[in-house]
Parts: C-alpha cells; structure tokens; sequence
C-alpha cells in the first residue's frame, strides 16, 4: 500500500471551489487527510468529507500537510497537489 505525505502551499485563483476538489478526490480509492496548523493546533480533516473541507478554511498562503494512504496514494497526491498550485 502506497503512502505519500507531503506538504503544500495552498495558491488558489478566485475561479476554483472547494467542490471542485471535493469531486476530484471522490475519483479515488486512497484515504486522503488535510492537516493544517491553527494557531499552533493541527487541524485534520478527511478531504473525501466536504463539510470537514468547509471547516478548514483554506486561504491562500496556507501550508497543509496532505497524508494520502491507498494503492492510488500518489496518484490522488499529484492531482491534490495540481489543484492547490493553479
């Protein structure tokens, strides 16, 4: 089983939504957490749960660490990782 943890800064246009990503990450089988330092406390969600990624709060300049664990772990880390760089 593949595993990748990463991070990313998060560089979004004004175009692109959390649906958007949502609909993305539902393509695969990996599970796929979003972890984001608040005020010295890790935040973790499930990026297949579109309410946890409502709740993130992402803005630009945010540096997550992306945990993806699955046979398609790197796969689903690389489109992640795309979205987030546009």
């Amino acid at each position: 089983m593949e595993r990748v943890n990463k991070k990313v800064t998060v560089h979004l246009d004004e175009k692109q939504t959390i649906t958007e990503l949502s609909q993305i990450v539902q393509r695969y089988d990996s599970e796929i957490i979003l972890k984001k330092d608040v005020q010295g406390s890790w935040y973790e969600v499930n990026l297949k749960s579109f309410l946890g990624l409502i709740n993130l709060r992402l803005q630009n300049g945010d540096t997550l660490l992306v945990e993806c664990v699955g046979q398609d772990a790197e796969a689903a880390f690389k489109e992640i990782e795309d979205f987030f760089s546009e």
